[in-house]
């Protein structure tokens, strides 16, 4: 059976596992939130990190667009970004996933022969590493340029109520 039908066959439980270890990357009282309130109006965090990570997955088992892959890796980005996750943390995701697939699948791997075609997944996750830079830095970008334009707008306001113009800025 090739690696394929086995990351099939047990996608409920690494996306489970993949789930919980961004979870963990949060302080303990958010993340016990994040696991338990499973509504998506009540924890829309979650459940966009959870759609993102489902649809990051299902990329990895099949071709897609790098338009669609962008997509999802933005519904997790975004939100680290604007949580002032480091780079580093906020795409350390994206790597946990070499390891989860490992471990669920150790067995797979070593009576089937896949090291190979695991070492091509990894290569895949890696590449979804560097299309996660990408997200990461415009995310960033687009938050620093609205906080310089809020910025702008309330120098401007304070010195026209201050009377010395503003209009400049």
């Amino acid at each position: 059976m090739p690696l394929l039908s086995h990351l099939t066959e047990k996608k409920s439980a690494i996306l489970g596992r993949w789930l919980i270890s961004i979870y963990e990357s949060y302080p303990p009282e958010t993340a016990i939130f994040l696991q338990r309130e499973k509504d998506r109006f009540d924890n829309p965090v979650g459940y966009r990190i959870s759609a993102g990570l489902e649809g990051l997955y299902g990329a990895l088992l099949q071709e897609m667009e790098t338009d669609q892959i962008l997509a999802f890796l933005d519904e997790i980005i975004r939100i680290r970004a604007i949580q002032d996750f480091a780079p580093s943390q906020a795409l350390a995701f994206i790597f946990l996933l070499k390891n989860i697939v490992r471990e669920e699948l150790a067995d797979e791997i070593q009576k089937e022969n896949l090291e190979e075609q695991v070492r091509d997944l990894e290569y895949r996750i890696d590449g979804l590493s560097l299309l996660g830079f990408d997200v990461y830095s415009k995310r960033r970008e687009k938050l620093y340029e609205a906080r310089a334009q809020e910025i702008k707008s309330r120098v401007s306001a304070f010195l026209r109520k201050a009377g010395i113009g503003g209009d400049s800025l």
